[in-house]
């Protein structure tokens, strides 16, 4: 399991794992790795309402599920339980984070550190209908909402769609929806945007993924790829280069180079 320092476990309940979306459960299960899987065991026997969930969610890892638990011995001190469920969401932050959305937005670098001018400066917006793929707690749909005509945000984890749609409100924003949707599944016709964006994202299934995202674009519309800035050293996306992207560097706010992309949609 990767560390990125996002949170810190000691101060999330195990409960936070009934927020995950049946596509999180999937990926947690497919990750996990051999060593962990007792520690997965422990923390799913000792939390039968999250063990249960994750059965309804998806019933075709009820074997799975049921297989780690039964790893966990009976009687464990309450001690060591908490250390696996700690050692569960610390393993799995980028996930767990998700359910603090307020917590998202101070803790991640590529959020609070990224500038709206790094995706004005790319692509006309202005009176474009636009949408944003993967929109966590909206960093590129708020940005866009302020020029385009219409934006939709498509977010698949319902946390962060019911935090957006908060913040609509709070802002007063009458030009932009919030909607379910997977990158390689997304709920719109074909030719729908001007301008389809994400960041962060694209990547786990690269070729079903563009070409759902240049699907939903009009011809002669615009793909972008837009990250946040970071503190680590980014990496150029041969993925993106390779399918014909054209590279855009800048040297983002903590003195690392972030790299974005963006493609004209020809069909």
């Amino acid at each position: 399991m990767w560390k990125l320092g996002w949170i810190d476990p000691s101060e999330y309940p195990f409960d936070c794992m009934l927020r995950m979306e049946r596509f999180q459960i999937r990926l947690i299960l497919d990750y996990l790795e051999e060593a962990d899987r007792p520690v997965m065991g422990i923390a799913l026997k000792n939390n039968p309402k999250v063990a249960w969930l994750w059965k309804q969610k998806c019933p075709e890892r009820t074997g799975e599920i049921d297989a780690l638990a039964a790893l966990a011995p009976d009687g464990m001190a309450p001690a060591r339980v908490r250390q696996a469920e700690e050692t569960i969401l610390g393993g799995y932050e980028d996930f767990v984070i998700y359910t603090t959305p307020e917590v998202m937005n101070e803790k991640c670098d590529f959020i609070r550190g990224w500038k709206p001018e790094s995706l004005y400066e790319i692509c006309e917006l202005t009176g474009r209908t636009v949408l944003d793929v993967g929109s966590g707690t909206g960093r590129l749909a708020f940005a866009a909402a302020q020029k385009a005509a219409f934006v939709a945000a498509s977010e698949p984890v319902d946390a962060l769609r019911e935090f957006m749609r908060d913040e609509i409100a709070k802002r007063g924003i009458t030009n932009m929806r919030v909607c379910d949707g997977l990158c390689h599944s997304l709920p719109f016709p074909d030719d729908s945007f001007d301008v389809t964006m994400s960041g962060h994202v694209v990547g786990d299934l690269f070729c079903e993924e563009v070409a759902e995202l240049t699907r939903a674009t009009k011809n002669g519309g615009w793909l972008l790829d837009v990250p946040g800035d970071q503190r680590t050293p980014a990496r150029r996306n041969e993925k993106l280069l390779n399918d014909g992207w054209e590279e855009l560097p800048y040297p983002g706010t903590f003195g690392q180079t972030t790299y974005r992309y963006r493609k004209q949609v020809k069909k």
